[in-house]
Formats: C-alpha cells, sequence, structure tokens
C-alpha cells in the first residue's frame, strides 16, 4: 500500500523494522517494484532499485506473466505524468521505460506475458492515443511559431532598409551612420534576422520529421528547445533594434522619458519570458538531460555526477 501511494518515509520505515518485507507477493504474484512501477511512482522506486535484494526483484514474473518491464509499459494507472505538455509527457514515459529496462537482464527484455507481447511491443500498444496526442501539439505548436519567426523576420528584414533617419541624397549612406547607436542597431537588426530564419528552418525541420515513438525520447525535445530559443532571441533582438531606433531619432531630455521608452521596450520581452519561460525551461532543461545522457554513454571514465534526476 505504502509503495502503491509512493510515501517513502513508510516504505523506508518498513524496510528497516522488517527488511524481509522486500521479498513480500500480493495475490497477483507482483512483488513491490511491480507495484510502484505499475503506479508511476518513481520516488519509491528510486528507494528500492539500489538495494542489494533489488537485483532478484527485477527477475520477478506476475501471474499475467509480466516483468517489471511490462508494467512499466502499462498505462492501467497512468495519471498524466508531471510534464505539462503532450510531447513532455510521451518523453516522460520514454525516460521511465529506458530506466526500468536499464535494471532488468538482457534476456529478460525479451520476454513474453501471456499475450503474447514483449515489454517493447505493449508500451507502442498502449500509447498510441498519448502519441498522437503529442504528434498534434507538436504540430500544431511548430507552425504557431514559425508563423511568428517568419513575421519578425519580416519586421527586422524592412528595417535593414529603411534606416533610421534616411539616407543621404549625395552617395546613400545612412544619414546616422556615425552615431555610435546606429552600429548596436545594425547588429540586432541582423541578429534578430539571422535567430528568426533559424528558428523557422529548426520548426520546419520538426514538421518534416515522421514523428515516430523514437523521435519523442531526445531529438524532438532537443529541436523544439533550439526552436524556442532562437524565437525568444529574434523576439528580443527585434525590441533591442527598434529600441535603438527611438533612441537615434528622439533625443530625450529628461531621464524620466528615457525610463519611459525602456520600459515600453522591455514589456513585450517580459511578457513573453513570463509565459513562455516555463515552457521553454522544460525543453531546455530535457535537451540538457539527454547531452548529458550522451555523454555519460559515451566518453570514458565516470561521469555519473553529470546525471540529472527527473520529478
Amino acid at each position: 500500500m505504502a509503495a502503491r501511494a509512493g510515501i517513502v518515509e513508510v516504505v523506508t520505515e518498513i524496510l528497516t523494522v522488517y527488511p524481509q518485507a522486500i521479498d513480500h507477493i500480493n495475490r497477483k504474484g507482483q512483488n513491490v517494484l511491480h507495484v510502484a512501477i505499475m503506479h508511476r511512482q518513481y520516488k519509491v522506486y528510486d528507494k528500492l532499485k539500489d538495494k542489494d535484494e533489488a537485483k532478484r526483484l527485477v527477475r520477478g514474473i506476475d501471474n499475467h506473466g509480466c516483468t517489471i518491464l511490462h508494467r512499466a509499459a502499462d498505462t492501467k494507472f497512468y495519471h498524466g505524468g508531471t510534464r505539462p505538455t503532450p510531447a513532455l509527457k510521451l518523453q516522460q514515459e520514454f525516460i521511465w521505460f529506458e530506466q526500468v529496462k536499464a535494471q532488468m537482464p538482457p534476456h529478460f527484455i525479451m520476454h513474453i506475458n501471456r499475450k503474447g507481447k514483449t515489454a517493447d511491443q505493449l508500451f507502442k500498444d498502449m500509447h498510441r492515443e498519448q502519441l498522437k496526442a503529442a504528434q498534434h501539439w507538436v504540430k500544431n505548436t511548430s507552425q504557431s511559431c514559425s508563423t511568428v519567426a517568419v513575421l519578425v523576420a519580416t519586421v527586422v528584414f524592412t528595417a535593414a532598409y529603411t534606416a533610421p533617419g534616411g539616407f543621404l541624397q549625395t552617395d546613400g549612406r545612412p544619414i546616422l551612420l556615425d552615431k555610435p547607436l546606429y552600429s548596436f542597431f545594425t547588429v540586432m537588426d541582423v541578429a534578430g534576422l539571422a535567430s528568426s530564419l533559424t528558428s523557422v528552418v529548426v520548426f520546419l525541420s520538426i514538421l518534416t520529421s515522421s514523428l515516430e515513438f523514437g523521435d519523442f525520447h531526445h531529438r524532438l525535445p532537443r529541436n523544439l528547445s533550439l526552436g524556442f530559443t532562437f524565437l525568444f532571441f529574434s523576439v528580443t533582438s527585434t525590441m533591442l533594434t527598434f529600441t535603438a531606433t527611438i533612441l537615434l531619432l528622439v533625443h530625450l531630455q529628461t531621464k524620466w522619458t528615457a525610463s519611459l521608452t525602456y520600459a515600453a521596450t522591455f514589456l513585450p520581452i517580459g511578457v513573453f519570458a513570463l509565459f513562455q519561460f516555463p515552457l521553454y525551461y522544460q525543453y531546455f532543461m530535457a535537451a540538457v538531460k539527454s547531452i548529458l545522457d550522451f555523454l555519460r554513454k559515451n566518453l570514458p571514465g565516470n561521469w555519473d555526477f553529470l546525471e540529472i534526476k527527473d520529478d
């Protein structure tokens, strides 16, 4: 009951007072790992998997012929996870499944239950509706972000040919070219154009991808993180370009007018960051975790200190 409810303190106290309780089997032939994994009790699983006794529990097979990996694929008691979007929810399920698989003996991974399914086959069957929801969300989000990125690119591209103050009639040079802020205006304009077009390319690559199960494990969250990063930077660069234009054209004589201008400039950036940062943070951490997992698996030496725990 404690493992099913996810009460780590009770599980710890029971195992401290009576360690033999870890071998308890319920009427369905399930041990404590079956129950904790089936009910997505991540903290209980983390508490139990490092115990020496857990090495024999991972070999347990219940009355339905299911290993603990089958229970990690089962969504009967799945209630949506802890991530905010369908794509991240599916990724969390992938990571959970792979964590359990890493604890399994290799020959148990291909074990077939009484319905004739391996754990991998069961995972795909049980997550098909979740995959459809994640595909729909990714397509809509990528299309919307691509539209915004194209609009930003159009604005900054137009600004490059309408220099603040106009051009000289003699040689066509910008009138305010010698002003220090004009260089800042140019740099921000180019940065906004480059980042917005890069964001478009990233989101188009997402739209043209197959969006299959494997894509949601690492590649799609990483690409979405890159797309959101470039889009946020393009919006920021566009507002800074607008600021430089205002300061070049309007000579602000008082501090309060300058402060008001700065506040108006950074208001859209602040609102954008306020509403989008939680989502961006989730995808950024997912991308960082995938990179660190790659380093841990492919570089020699002990890189366990790079591990980031899931919620």
